[in-house]
């Protein structure tokens, strides 16, 4: 392409940015409960939002800086309804808000604090720019987490009402924010209807065969008579009950043709309420050992929904190494999570911590893409770095480079194409490891336990867990925190349909052992971006490269950087010169 005449334009500071929406993720003016106002660490940021960069000799454009890392001018996107290319953040509602002071998180609670997600202005940067919500389990159960359902139909009431969830799901509407919620289909509580009636009807049955006629309910879970493994007994009787994950857990029978048409039921009831479709738990387990029969019950499923609400978005989760959760996507399903570049032992942590060398790091993301898409064109990848189930990634690196290594991990994450997903709190760098219960503590609004909103969590959480970082409302008014580089990586993703969408192209020429270089492309537009994985300042010849299509790159096609320290990242002849965990945005083409 042409070099683009970026020396002409000038970009121009939005009114919110001198106002101090710059100032991190929370926004000004939230009624009772907000966030604290900016402080002055990043008023003082703000003074040299403004100034030209001499070293890109360029004196007809002035740059707008967060800190020392480069927005680019952009507009940010709304996306349509229907697009399902999307940032999730996952909410757990228990530890999230407490709306009215029983120190448990609820529906209304989420609802107050949507501002801090999405204002519903794409021009304002005072929130953290997020379009999906994933609402983990919100129906009734005897345990916190509420994985165990005892009415698909229904809203906990620690939670609230329903009455409280369509409202938050109107206000989402409003935000451009799409909700989706989970849906546990391979278990139930033991305290469901289905199945207390079957497991009456087979402890007073005697010595007969059961009558699905006389009780259709033990059809509806995996009963054996005599001891079986991964099965729990029934009482005194004879009877066993498939229970893979817990004995007040039975697994159902989703081969039943009345389960499915219960949840056919269960899906059209919660998409009528508005919601835009679901996260399948444990899909893997429906079936356990038989990724076959685990296809074909998610291809029923995906033909079910997508027969009520074609534009509804799933999204399965198979913690199975790549090859094997790629198997899923024959499905239809548009999603599964990415497991492999997730976790404390997963890819990302790898290419961070320099066992894997950077130049491998698009091969992989390419190498995945390809995986994908022989399933199904049609794919649509959800990376994600930690979840409820994972130890916090802010626990992930230890040493003085800690903070640099972590915002590097979610550059990376943040950058690949698909549907991301940020677990809450992840953004604030929350910590908790082992047990489950001390991955899923109360969010760190304030430094406060005791604060308006705070959550206590779970009741068996471990006390006393090491914060390594600031609580949000500190974190709101530094221009360098963790809050504000999620905020600007997201950013980034709702301003390039490349980043999000677009195809992997590897530039080994640019790449060694401590920087990667990729290029992404989707509907006419390319953007490389440069990775500096290292604790080394590094120059890229940014003529050593070009693409695949002969394009070359050129320093004047500088779009945004993300710095984590140091110094601004600039030119050098026809090199950049990337400071140590930076990232480097290159817009090549436009449509």
């Amino acid at each position: 392409m042409k070099k683009r005449e970026k020396f002409q334009w000038i970009v121009i500071l939005i009114l919110a940015m001198l106002t101090g929406s710059l100032a991190g993720c929370g926004k000004a003016g939230e009624p009772e409960g907000s966030l604290t106002e900016p402080q002055e660490s990043l008023t003082e940021s703000q003074e040299s939002l403004t100034e030209s960069q001499e070293s890109l000799a360029e004196p007809q454009r002035e740059l707008v800086y967060v800190g020392e890392s480069l927005l680019s001018a952009r507009e940010v996107q709304q996306p349509p309804s229907s697009d399902k290319y999307r940032t999730f953040y996952e909410i757990f509602v228990y530890s999230f808000w407490d709306s009215n002071g029983d120190g448990i998180g609820d529906l209304a609670g989420v609802t107050q604090k949507l501002d801090y997600l999405n204002d519903g202005d794409p021009a304002t940067d005072s929130d953290l720019g997020i379009n999906g919500i994933w609402l983990m389990p919100v129906m009734p159960s005897n345990t916190y987490h509420k994985y165990d359902v005892k009415d698909y139909m229904a809203i906990d009431p620690v939670y609230g009402s329903m009455e409280d969830f369509e409202k938050l799901v109107a206000e989402c509407g409003q935000r451009g924010i799409n909700v989706i919620i989970d849906l546990v289909m391979n278990h139930t509580s033991s305290a469901h209807p289905w199945f207390v009636e079957a497991a009456d009807y087979l402890k007073n049955l005697g010595d007969g065969e059961p009558d699905p006629e006389a009780c259709p309910y033990v059809d509806y879970y995996n009963f054996h008579k005599g001891i079986q493994s991964g099965y729990t007994r029934l009482g005194e009787t004879d009877w066993y009950y498939e229970a893979g994950f817990w004995s007040e857990m039975p697994d159902l029978n989703l081969n039943n043709e009345n389960v499915r048409k219960e949840f056919e039921e269960i899906c059209r009831f919660w998409l009528e309420k508005g919601v835009a479709g679901f996260r399948l738990d444990a899909v893997k387990e429906f079936v356990s050992g038989d990724t076959e029969a685990n296809v074909e019950i998610l291809t029923w499923f995906n033909d079910m929904v997508k027969g009520i609400s074609p534009d509804a978005y799933l999204v399965g989760e198979a913690w199975l190494p790549q090859t094997e959760y790629a198997q899923y996507y024959a499905s239809g399903i548009d999603s599964f999570f990415d497991f492999s570049f997730a976790d404390s032992t997963g890819n990302i942590q790898k290419f961070v911590s320099g066992q894997k060398a950077a130049s491998d790091y698009s091969a992989f993301v390419a190498r995945g893409e390809q995986r994908f898409a022989e399933q199904n064109e049609h794919y649509i990848n959800a990376p994600f770095y930690s979840n409820h189930d994972m130890d916090r990634s802010a626990g992930y690196y230890s040493g003085a480079r800690a903070e640099q290594q972590i915002k590097m991990a979610a550059a990376l994450n943040m950058t690949m194409s698909g549907s991301a997903f940020l677990y809450y709190g992840d953004e604030i760098g929350m910590q908790g490891s082992g047990k489950d219960e001390n991955k899923r503590l109360g969010m760190r609004w304030t430094a406060d336990a005791d604060g308006e909103g705070m959550c206590v969590g779970p009741q068996d959480a471990d006390q006393g867990i090491d914060q390594n970082f600031q609580a949000l409302d500190v974190q709101l008014g530094d221009a360098s925190s963790l809050c504000t580089w999620y905020r600007n990586l997201i950013r980034l993703r709702n301003q390039f349909p490349s980043i999000r969408k677009g195809t992997t192209e590897e530039l080994g020429a640019l790449s060694d052992k401590e920087l990667c270089a990729l290029a992404k492309s989707f509907d006419g537009e390319t953007v490389v971006i440069l990775y500096n994985i290292s604790e080394e300042v590094k120059t890229v010849d940014l003529s050593a490269a070009v693409l695949a299509d002969g394009t070359p790159l050129e320093t004047g096609m500088l779009e945004a950087t993300l710095v984590s320290g140091g110094t601004r990242v600039s030119v050098e002849g026809e090199g950049l010169v990337m400071p140590e965990y930076s990232v480097a945005v290159l817009l090549v083409k436009e449509p």
